[in-house]
């Protein structure tokens, strides 16, 4: 097993065939987490997944799960859901939240989490200059005051936005903040949403897997291509 060092400031990648074949996807390792660094990752196909001893490992995933925007599916009941539950969902309204709510949520079969302050700090930054974005579901508490209920965060290229993490601490906030940020991503002129990992929650939105050498040739094309419209920082959509 061949797993390279990535040397500070060089931001290139190997092709990620090798690490896909032989090493259960593991790219490379880093002691760098810094805006180029993410950049070129996701640009490759290519995400952090997990920090140890100050080094950062590199990894992609085959075969791709993605979700592109015109098939995307809703089912009946989150439907209704969306039709009669009072809420509010906004655009980079509190991007902090919501990774620091993403950080603490306990998932099965792991023991912390790979979001540390190390990742927080580097996808603010990536948030600060334009390319990371987070959705919020706002729902209504006792005193008739928004409380964040749920959401998520990606990071944004071109016409590629791609998801990292969700979370919800109520009910359905997390489906709903995704239901809603789909059709407004695609008004903005997203055009493929990278899902790294193939999930039941996402399959019922209709995500689907295709092929690595495929999705790093819409990579290529869509990453080079400006959104004809920015994401802001706004309400997405309300039923107050």
């Amino acid at each position: 097993m061949n797993i390279p060092f990535l040397p500070p400031q060089d931001y290139r990648f190997p092709n990620p065939d090798y690490a896909l074949a032989h090493c259960d996807g593991l790219v490379g390792v880093s002691a760098d987490l810094d805006e180029g660094r993410l950049l070129s990752a996701y640009c490759s196909g290519i995400f952090p997944w997990f920090s140890e001893n100050g080094l950062f490992y590199w990894f992609a995933t085959a075969p791709r799960t993605v979700l592109f925007p015109e098939k995307t599916h809703i089912g009946k009941s989150l439907a209704k859901t969306l039709r009669n539950k009072p809420y509010v969902v906004s655009v980079n309204q509190d991007f902090a939240a919501v990774i620091g709510h993403c950080a603490a949520v306990s998932r099965p079969g792991q023991s912390g989490t790979w979001i540390e302050p190390e990742f927080q700090t580097a996808y603010a930054r990536l948030q600060s200059i334009g390319h990371a974005h987070s959705f919020e579901c706002w729902y209504l508490d006792e005193q008739g005051r928004l409380k964040l209920a749920g959401g998520f965060y990606g990071v944004q290229i071109g016409r590629v936005f791609y998801g990292e993490s969700m979370f919800a601490l109520a009910p359905d906030a997390s489906k709903i903040a995704f239901a809603c940020a789909v059709p407004y991503l695609a008004e903005r002129g997203i055009a493929l949403i990278d899902c790294q990992q193939d999930t039941a929650h996402l399959a019922r939105f209709g995500s689907e897997q295709i092929e690595f050498h495929d999705f790093q040739t819409a990579l290529h094309r869509l990453n080079a291509m400006p959104l004809p419209k920015p994401i802001g920082c706004e309400v997405v959509r309300t039923t107050l």
